[in-house]
């Protein structure tokens, strides 16, 4: 089709054709340029076009440029994700050192991610990959919804692959910590696979559940290895196969009253540096006939004012009772509340209990120090904390997936989200944060933190790569070490500036006149 005259008159660069493509388009009018020359035998040499370089739009020449973000994005979500990567660097190295480095990607993108948002979907990762710092401390990693989950199924049906990568977080421990093991249970409505199973609390709730047992270490405040039960097994008689198949062999099984050592009998007798630290109920015959509740000592740097006895018995075990006067005379109130409500105070039932307000009695095959048997139990309760944040800050309360090994693959990945959120949680009250604000908020401001995608990897609070930053977000951004803050001018001195030394005046010598120096005397 030949192209108007009009068109062909609108000034481009030289050694260029117009071409018309015949579309009802703003890029009908494409502007090539003249690539070569072909020969034609017997004739004279016929030009050859090349690629296009622009168009005429609207009468006038526009040169070609490239698609919108075509690239990707020129800024990106900076601060949750920096602060999830400052904590994990050897949970990438352990991952790298068992998968594939395109999974092990993968599988700290969606770690980092359910950190960053907390209800965030397997559909939505992709989307959230793109628009933070994600996408560039783990390039390349595939996020669609159907490449993760055939990702998280194949993660739940390699088993060897999981126990390995726990064995190397288990080795970490150091000798003399102590490690706790818990479980909770989490709502699963799946009808397609079989861990889902009815526990004695669903009944009520009217879902199915999963359990997932965690061993933790207590110092570290972070577990070490994780496993998926049914709903409906008794946590008891999960320990056995748990302590097993991770392979637990050292440190100080911490476990809730009404565990029966004997659960474990035989995996203990085969770990000589695995014990055990175990409340036993209040009714225990050993109490009494050991005189436990006749305290001897106070432990000092314990909040409570908490007295102490320990004892060794028969058997070689040692138990350990504890008074915490605080707890005692809260259990004291809420009983006599109790009471008083309802109308059913005794005299002798009360002073048979009010020995034992405030107590606990723990029984071990250690001989600890009071105060350390005391603080292994005492500081069971961050475990708590970590199942609240595994439940409700990293929303992993729903599997949201389908499968018995799909679930299996997901916790795993639940696991290292839960380590992340350990580790965020204890920098940050390091850094005196969470004593200003709660970790959610925490979290909302750093993701407002953004920064242009090509800015250098060591960030500077002035090095210009920020984008609508506020300054309490940078000094957030400072206290946890993800930028580095602005140098302050050095203070001025204080103090009286001190005098120059004066220029000492010649003498003259004595007898002498002085000579005038005024030149008008003598001229009268």
């Amino acid at each position: 089709m030949a192209v108007p005259a009009e068109i062909r008159a609108v000034p481009r660069p030289v050694n260029t054709i117009v071409d018309d493509s015949g579309t009802n388009s703003p890029k009908r009018y494409a502007v090539r340029q003249r690539a070569s020359s072909k020969y034609i035998p017997g004739g004279n040499p016929q030009p050859k076009n090349g690629k296009v370089i622009g168009h005429i739009i609207d009468y006038k020449y526009v040169p070609l440029t490239d698609s919108t973000a075509s690239d990707g994005p020129d800024m990106l979500s900076y601060g949750a994700s920096a602060l999830v990567k400052s904590v994990s660097a050897d949970l990438l190295s352990d991952l790298l050192n068992i998968y594939p480095a395109n999974e092990a990607y993968s599988i700290m993108s969606i770690a980092t991610l359910r950190v960053i948002r907390p209800k965030i979907t397997l559909g939505r990762m992709a989307t959230h990959y793109r628009r933070t710092f994600v996408c560039k401390d783990y390039p390349g990693a595939a996020m669609s919804k159907n490449t993760l989950g055939n990702l998280l199924q194949r993660i739940g049906q390699d088993g060897n692959k999981r126990k390995d990568f726990y064995q190397l977080r288990i080795s970490s421990v150091a000798e003399d910590h102590h490690i706790a093991i818990d479980g909770t249970l989490k709502q699963n409505t799946s009808i397609v696979n079989d861990l889902s199973a009815y526990s004695y609390k669903a009944r009520t709730r009217g879902c199915s559940e999963v359990s997932v047992l965690y061993a933790y270490d207590i110092e570290q405040m972070e577990p070490v290895c994780a496993e998926v039960f049914p709903g409906n097994s008794i946590d008891a008689s999960s320990y056995s196969a748990f302590i097993r198949d991770n392979d637990i062999r050292k440190g100080i099984i911490v476990a809730d009253k009404g565990f029966p050592p004997s659960k474990i009998k035989e995996e203990l007798a085969e770990r000589p540096e695995l014990h055990f630290l175990t409340p036993i109920k209040r009714n225990d015959l050993r109490i009494s006939d050991n005189n436990m509740l006749s305290f001897e000592g106070v432990l000092e740097g314990i909040e409570g004012h908490v007295v102490y006895k320990k004892k060794q018995i028969k058997g070689g075990r040692f138990l350990y009772s504890y008074r915490d006067a605080r707890k005692a005379a809260i259990e004291e109130a809420d009983y006599l509340t109790k009471a008083e409500n309802q109308k059913t105070f005794e005299p002798k039932k009360y002073s048979k209990k009010s020995s034992l307000f405030g107590v606990i009695v723990f029984e071990s095959d250690q001989n600890l120090d009071p105060k350390t048997a005391y603080q292994c139990y005492d500081d069971r309760w961050l475990l708590e904390l970590v199942f609240n944040r595994y439940k409700s800050d990293d929303c992993l309360d729903k599997t949201n997936v389908q499968g018995d090994f799909s679930v299996i693959g997901s916790e795993f990945v639940n696991f290292i989200t839960t380590v992340m959120t350990c580790r965020i949680i204890r920098k940050a009250t390091r850094a005196g944060l969470l004593n200003k604000m709660s970790y959610g908020d925490l979290m909302d401001d750093l993701s407002s933190a953004w920064r242009k995608a090509d800015a250098p990897q060591k960030p500077k609070t002035d090095d210009g790569y920020w984008v609508h930053t506020l300054q309490i977000v940078f000094e957030e951004l400072e206290a946890l070490g993800l930028s580095e803050p602005v140098p302050k001018p050095e203070p001025k001195k204080r103090g009286r500036k001190k005098k120059e030394p004066e220029v000492s005046k010649t003498k003259r010598p004595r007898g002498r006149p002085r000579k005038d120096t005024n030149p008008s005397v003598g001229l009268l």
